[in-house]
């Protein structure tokens, strides 16, 4: 059977303690998933687990913005990232909603028939663009999208592109059931808030959400993701920045590598340059050259993550 992580082996769900298995006890009461595997594969890193976790509950879960408009919204990034786990789990849970039609809609590559649909699947594939929302729902619509712009990088890096095994999330039947299955979590009310106990880190919130509890969360990851600064020379994190910064975080990067520094001559810095913007380009050469005996899975979840939260910050300066 083939191994939904990559690259990791991160501990079983089952085997949790403190506050990781208290994240894995919020995911099952308010996702309905208890072991997703784009949390599991954080778990060697509570504060990065608890930081992307807070971040999609208090935004894509919690508030009073359709939960149905957010997924359009998270299945447009994905789109745009090239993340197909993201958008088959996205998806489903459209299916959850009991938007049935729009579910297999987006999961053919088509338009949604609804014009605000429409819209938000768009402004998804491109936030940079203008919001075709009011003001006031901005925390969740917006952090929904940078959310999604930090998990398809570390699902496309990290993970197998199959959310089901054996691929079993092409099939309409499959999605269509699994949504069903989690119809009554996703249909119920999930308070705000309640994920900002688990944070281990904090930080200066952004603007567009001050003062909420997406915003906290948001700072909270975007410093945990930062941690992994330290994992690179000065002049390789240098490098890295520039990169990104002369990228626009969203168009995706020429299939030649001369973007990219040598893998024997600046391995850290490679990786981190490809979880920013061409996660899914990450071979086991890229890992091997820069893995050593003292770099663990906590140092490559930690790694990754730098640099997904570069290309995040960099989208999120153009708003």
């Amino acid at each position: 059977m083939t191994r939904a992580f990559r690259f990791t082996d991160p501990a079983p769900p089952s085997a949790a303690t403190g506050v990781t298995a208290d994240v894995y006890g919020q995911m099952a009461r308010d996702f309905g998933i208890e072991r997703a595997a784009t949390f599991v594969v954080l778990s060697d890193s509570p504060p990065l687990m608890t930081g992307a976790w807070a971040l999609l509950r208090e935004s894509l879960l919690a508030g009073r913005v359709s939960r149905t408009d957010k997924e359009v919204v998270a299945a447009g990034v994905s789109l745009a990232n090239r993340c197909p786990f993201c958008v088959d789990a996205h998806t489903v849970l459209l299916h959850a909603t009991g938007d049935h039609a729009l579910a297999e809609t987006i999961a053919r590559g088509e338009e949604p028939a609804d014009a605000g649909h429409r819209r938000l699947l768009a402004w998804g594939k491109d936030i940079r663009g203008p919001r075709p929302f009011p003001a006031e729902q901005t925390p969740e619509h917006l952090g929904t999208a940078l959310a999604f712009h930090f998990i398809n990088r570390i699902v496309s890096a990290l993970l197998n592109e199959n959310m089901l095994p054996g691929g079993a999330q092409k099939y309409r039947l499959v999605r269509s059931a699994a949504g069903r299955s989690l119809a009554r979590t996703v249909r119920r009310e999930v308070p705000p808030g309640e994920s900002l106990e688990l944070l281990r880190t904090s930080g200066t919130e952004p603007a567009w959400a001050a003062g909420t509890a997406v915003g906290t969360a948001y700072a909270a990851l975007r410093e945990a993701a930062l941690m992994g600064a330290g994992l690179l020379s000065e002049d390789d994190r240098a490098l890295v920045r520039k990169t990104v910064a002369d990228h626009d975080g969203v168009a995706h990067p020429p299939l030649s590598a001369e973007w990219l520094p040598d893998r024997e001559e600046s391995p850290g810095a490679r990786l981190a340059l490809l979880a920013a913007l061409a996660p899914y380009r990450i071979t086991e050469e890229d890992v091997r050259a820069w893995r050593t005996p003292r770099h663990t899975d906590h140092c490559l979840v930690h790694l990754t993550a730098y640099g997904a939260i570069t290309a995040v910050e960099r989208i999120e300066e153009q708003l």
